[in-house]
């Protein structure tokens, strides 16, 4: 599948990894925007919109061999023979299986807020609830969309987050597939090691990264290093950006 991209920035030399940032469910590529703009001060980023997410292709197959194929698949036409990953939340998942498709390709790993694990509890009801909401009042505005969300008792950040693809009274989301997929989406296969350099980025008040996930993390990732930001959630690079570009940066240069 033949994926939206944004490419940016200049490698200082021509053996440095251009840097691809993968974002996560429901969103599209500008959510890592405050990491590409940064980073584009010394590398060449690369944002893409996964399948079925802001202005790529939709499908109805939604799984990690087929997201991190349509990658893989876009680096090959890019011409890149070395990347650095940074994936935000399912983002992060596409990366860590890339690892098993093209660990050849990969320099660096960095994962935020997600664990190479599947998850048995789904953490969007209330979100799907009111996507579904909105589609079925058939609002055309954002603030009307945004009203139907609020009396869902959603955050009114994640309502934020979720108006930015909102557009001419549509989901730039696939939005069924989301949900018939969502098991997929939220579970995960085991890869085979990559030991190579890796970093978990955590924001202490999420649930997605928990101690107890530090056997199947170190058995896929034995180099994995992880680092906890305080006070945020899930969201961290949106909650504390100058944490995490600090983190990312050091990382990048070691």
């Amino acid at each position: 599948m033949k994926l939206n991209y944004r490419l940016q920035g200049n490698r200082r030399q021509n053996s440095d990894p251009v840097i691809l940032l993968i974002h996560g469910l429901f969103g599209s590529l500008d959510n890592l925007g405050v990491l590409a703009r940064d980073l584009q001060q010394d590398y060449q980023t690369l944002q893409i919109d996964v399948r079925n997410h802001g202005l790529s292709p939709h499908s109805p197959e939604m799984n990690y061999q087929v997201m991190a194929e349509d990658i893989l698949a876009l680096c090959r036409e890019l011409s890149l023979d070395k990347i650095s990953l940074i994936g935000h939340s399912m983002g992060g998942k596409i990366s860590m299986k890339l690892t098993e498709l093209a660990p050849e390709l990969i320099r660096q790993l960095v994962v935020i807020d997600i664990a190479p694990v599947d998850y048995k509890e789904s953490h969007h009801d209330d979100v799907f609830a009111a996507l579904n909401a909105v589609t079925q009042a058939g609002m055309q505005q954002r603030t009307e969309a945004a009203t139907i969300m609020r009396k869902m008792n959603l955050h009114e950040g994640v309502i934020q987050f979720l108006l930015k693809s909102f557009h001419s009274g549509e989901w730039r989301f696939n939005l069924p597939v989301l949900q018939q997929c969502y098991r997929d989406i939220i579970g995960w296969q085991d890869v085979p090691a990559w030991d190579h350099p890796m970093i978990f980025i955590r924001g202490e008040l999420s649930p997605y990264i928990q101690d107890s996930y530090r056997s199947e993390i170190a058995r896929q990732f034995p180099q994995a290093k992880a680092y906890v930001v305080a006070g945020c959630g899930h969201w961290v690079h949106a909650e504390k950006p100058q944490h995490v570009i600090r983190i990312v940066r050091n990382f990048f240069a070691s």
